[in-house]
């Protein structure tokens, strides 16, 4: 049923009309212009359409628009603040932790995620953590290092 929806998108209050069952990854990319979140599989099982929703990293490829009525919702391009990349983005780059670049803001996503859940994690959290998405090109080292200086970064920052 097509209706008049509210979402609060990195920050912002932004309205749609549309169906209420339609995911969420539709509504970012076709009715908000904000392409930075990807399609991959649409069944919520490679991470590309992750997103953070009240901070906690979510499919929006299996999420409706209607669920995350009335939540934060935040994306790729809601992480930068000010000018600066935030510190998994730019530990990301550090760690030249993209190689065709595609699942790199669910990935990135998901670390904030993680890192905010558990700012200190170890080897093996940060391996379950970011278990969910899949790297076609199979940088997984590279995205590894890039979580753990993220971690670590916070860790110099904390102190």
């Amino acid at each position: 049923m097509r209706r008049e929806i509210q979402l609060n998108v990195n920050g912002e209050q932004r309205r749609v009309a549309t169906d209420e069952e339609r995911p969420l990854l539709d509504v970012l990319r076709g009715d908000l212009a904000l392409t930075g979140t990807k399609y991959g599989c649409g069944e919520g099982a490679c991470g590309a359409c992750t997103v953070l929703i009240d901070g906690e990293a979510v499919r929006s490829c299996i999420t409706t628009v209607g669920e995350a009525e009335g939540a934060r919702i935040r994306t790729i391009e809601g992480l930068a603040s000010d000018g600066k990349l935030h510190p998994v983005q730019q530990a990301f780059l550090d760690e030249q932790a993209m190689q065709c670049g595609y699942c790199v803001p669910g990935q990135v996503l998901a670390a904030v995620a993680l890192l905010d859940a558990n700012p200190h994690p170890s080897r093996q959290e940060i391996i379950e953590g970011m278990r969910g998405n899949l790297c076609r090109c199979a940088n997984y080292a590279r995205i590894f290092e890039a979580v753990q200086l993220a971690a670590k970064d916070r860790s110099s920052h904390d102190q």
